[in-house]
């Protein structure tokens, strides 16, 4: 990857009185910098993610925190490659994260933010706390917190799917945990309006934890929603450790793939050896195989 390209993973809570006003200034401002990614505006705020060279997103940076509405947005920062996206989209929705959940306003009622450098502290100093990933499950297969309470939900909407595993909880310690501090905004609020008394969520996300404490308690890589797929902050001396497995043989891995079987599109972890041997490609099972390859010989 080069230096020179830089993405930006943000997000605001925040009233939007007109939302279609701040997604045409949005979109404005991203061709004008030739930014490539996605942004999502709604009454609730903003959230996006957008690569372009580090100028152009300093640019970005320097236009978007002159509105009194976001001048204390934090902008997590990770090296690009110019192909992070194939193209610009900035989008009106009724929420920037999807919960289908009424009445979840984070900048009224969210848990207690929790600095990287105070769980760094928990974690040294053993203290007592469950730190329940938000994410996605095909998120967490490639990295995790250790010890980590997983969702086991594949779409954040499910988010009502966690309560009954978090039952045995609901008084002690609870820190949410997902990529940037979007979702646990609404997750720990969700968690508190459900009877759970003490609720922190990782301040700006695990890719600010990683940063800070690369291969410290948090295993393996990040997942990231874009081209990219996975990120890991290393040291020169330090490789870090593959968690993820391959979905077919159980090898250590932690490439992501979609299934060729363009109907089933799965996505997962597969390694070079378990692609089919006479295509190359992927797939999740030999169900999927047989139909994408018989589509392709009757295209043939």
């Amino acid at each position: 990857m080069s230096a020179q390209f830089e993405v930006l993973l943000f997000y605001k809570y925040v009233e939007i009185e007109n939302p279609v006003s701040l997604m045409r200034t949005q979109r404005c401002l991203c061709e004008q910098l030739n930014l490539k990614g996605r942004i999502i505006v709604s009454t609730e705020g903003i959230n996006g993610t957008v690569e372009g060279t580090k100028s152009e997103t300093s640019k970005y940076i320097d236009a978007i925190t002159k509105d009194p509405r976001f001048t204390d947005v934090n902008f997590k920062k990770s090296i690009g490659d110019g192909n992070s996206f194939r193209k610009l989209s900035v989008k009106v929705r009724p929420e920037i994260v999807t919960t289908l959940i009424p009445n979840l306003m984070p900048w009224k009622l969210t848990g207690k933010h929790l600095s990287v450098h105070d769980l760094h502290q928990w974690f040294t100093e053993k203290r007592e706390f469950y730190i329940v990933d938000m994410r996605n499950d095909y998120e967490y297969i490639s990295g995790q917190f250790e010890g980590s309470v997983l969702s086991g939900f594949s779409n954040f909407k499910d988010l009502p799917q966690v309560l009954p595993k978090l039952e045995h909880l609901k008084n002690k310690t609870i820190v949410t945990v997902c990529t940037g501090g979007v979702r646990c905004e609404k997750a720990s609020a969700f968690l508190l309006t459900n009877g759970f008394t003490d609720v922190y969520q990782l301040e700006n996300g695990i890719q600010t934890y990683m940063e800070a404490y690369p291969n410290e308690h948090f295993k393996g890589k990040l997942y990231v929603f874009d081209n990219r797929l996975t990120i890991a902050f290393n040291t020169d001396s330090i490789s870090h450790e593959i968690i993820g497995k391959c979905m077919h043989c159980g090898e250590a891995c932690d490439t992501y793939v979609n299934c060729m079987n363009h109907v089933c599109h799965l996505h997962f972890i597969c390694c070079e050896t378990c692609k089919d041997v006479e295509t190359g490609l992927a797939f999740c099972s030999e169900k999927c195989r047989e139909i994408a390859l018989q589509k392709q010989r009757s295209i043939i």
